[in-house]
């Protein structure tokens, strides 16, 4: 493009991250608008304090108010959007948001790309707030609202640091790489690799296919973390030009965790020599941790400032976030969607709450669970509750019948495991039939990967 870029127009600007990186140009002095389909606080109202002009709907008149240089075209945005299909026609200059990240911000900076399967908002975040408490004034990006931070997305000029959350999910419409190969990485850590997204990926081989291509733009002198327990992380990196460092409780790991316990404060575990607390709980999450200790070490962190930093870590939100304790019933929000992710946080929650009964609700509403890919590991992994609800798939309508997941299968396979399992068309009918089979001392993790009909406040309402 030849000329200098004054005004962007964002196309969907009330996505979490599209609306972070709109503030941030907006504060580096470009005339920043967007518009969307769903334009309500508290995205709205950031905005709009931002100086920010916001329009409601998608339509051509958008683009003739805006007169943008720059269309930042978000990834929900797909063909037959009015106002992308003027932007076509019209021959607006436009780009993804990773390629408007990568051109306005990480051309300079020294960037720090978490990936994996599993577990990136959680380590994202821990690795943004060791750096951060560190004073080296980190900019990150995170895919969920940090509670050591105000926001998950900020950009600090003074600092020389991007800590990015980086998804395997694909761009935008007309690029399908995964968001991640375009952050120009100097380090990356691979939490673990596993099969979802199965809208857009056939099989685990396909996933493992867009992780080697980011191993592959890491540079010689730049650094690979990378679980030593999962398979299918030590195959993508083996032939890595980069240097390679292996993080588990294998024996081989050059890294290994040992000598894991747990109490109410959360889980400890020893690394490189050192002990460390962390203030959550699973071992899911010291996994997690163990990789942000590697990476920050290379940083020039000293395991002991790493150490109390680490124990001053309060999460993500939805990450076994406790919502109430009512009646001495605890009510938990966990952004669980997948099998593994059930797996462990139930187990979590076992060791955070031991000797309690423990009951998953759980709404089938990703990509990927709401296929019958996961038929079978489904129920092996609700059967660590002592009771499940499940509700309809969402959006079934747009999945042929053999293609969706069977709910009432899940529950006859959860039956014949022993385990009380029941059927519920939605929230409200969750509310309705499940307070009068709760005890005292009880737990009810929550587990949607969005609002799940609002049934957390609705639960909580009754509840008192």
């Amino acid at each position: 493009m030849n000329r200098p870029v004054k005004k962007i127009h964002f196309l969907g600007i009330c996505g979490t991250a599209m609306g972070a990186v709109a503030a941030m140009l907006k504060d580096q002095g470009y005339t920043v608008s967007g518009s969307d389909e769903r334009v309500y606080p508290p995205m709205s109202d950031f905005l709009r304090e931002r100086g920010i002009h916001l329009m409601a709907g998608y339509r051509e008149e958008n683009l003739a108010g805006a007169r943008p240089d720059l269309v930042v075209v978000g990834n929900a945005v797909s063909r037959g959007n009015p106002e992308l299909e003027a932007v076509l026609n019209q021959r607006y200059y436009y780009l993804s948001l990773p390629e408007t990240l990568r051109q306005f911000f990480l051309r300079d900076s020294h960037n720090l790309i978490v990936s994996g399967t599993h577990g990136k908002t959680t380590t994202t975040a821990l690795l943004a707030w060791l750096l951060q408490d560190a004073g080296l004034r980190p900019s990150y990006l995170i895919g969920g609202l940090p509670l050591n931070f105000v926001q998950g997305c900020v950009h600090n000029p003074d600092g020389k640091h991007w800590v990015i959350e980086g998804d395997e999910y694909d761009t935008a419409f007309f690029d399908k790489r995964s968001k991640f190969l375009h952050y120009l990485p100097e380090l990356v850590i691979i939490n673990n690799i596993e099969f979802d997204h199965a809208d857009i990926y056939r099989d685990l081989d396909e996933i493992k296919l867009t992780f080697q291509r980011l191993v592959d733009i890491v540079p010689q002198n730049g650094m690979i973390v990378f679980n030593a327990d999962n398979a299918a992380a030590v195959s993508v990196t083996r032939h890595s030009k980069a240097q390679l460092l292996e993080v588990g409780f294998n024996p081989n790991a050059a890294i290994r965790i040992t000598n894991v316990s747990a109490d109410a404060r959360g889980s400890r575990f020893d690394l490189l020599g050192h002990r460390f607390l962390l203030p959550l709980h699973g071992n899911h999450n010291i996994h997690n941790a163990a990789m942000t200790v590697a990476a920050a070490h290379c940083y020039g962190l000293s395991h002991a400032q790493i150490a109390a930093s680490m124990a001053k870590f309060k999460g993500v939100k939805r990450r076994q976030e406790l919502r109430a304790e009512l009646n001495g019933i605890a009510v938990i929000d966990d952004f669980g969607h997948h099998p593994t992710a059930l797996t462990e946080t139930i187990a979590a929650l076992r060791q955070r709450y031991p000797g309690r009964r423990l009951w998953a609700l759980f709404e089938p509403r990703s990509n990927t669970t709401r296929r019958a890919v996961f038929q079978h590991e489904l129920p092996a992994a609700l059967a660590r509750a002592d009771g499940v609800f499940i509700t309809q798939i969402a959006r079934a309508d747009q999945l042929a019948e053999h293609d969706r997941l069977n709910v009432e299968q899940v529950v006859a396979d959860l039956n014949r495991r022993h385990v009380p399992a029941h059927y519920a068309a939605d929230a409200d009918e969750i509310v309705a039939q499940l307070p009068p089979l709760l005890l005292p001392g009880d737990v009810v993790a929550v587990f949607s990967n969005g609002s799940f009909g609002g049934l957390i406040e609705k639960l909580i309402a009754r509840l008192k």
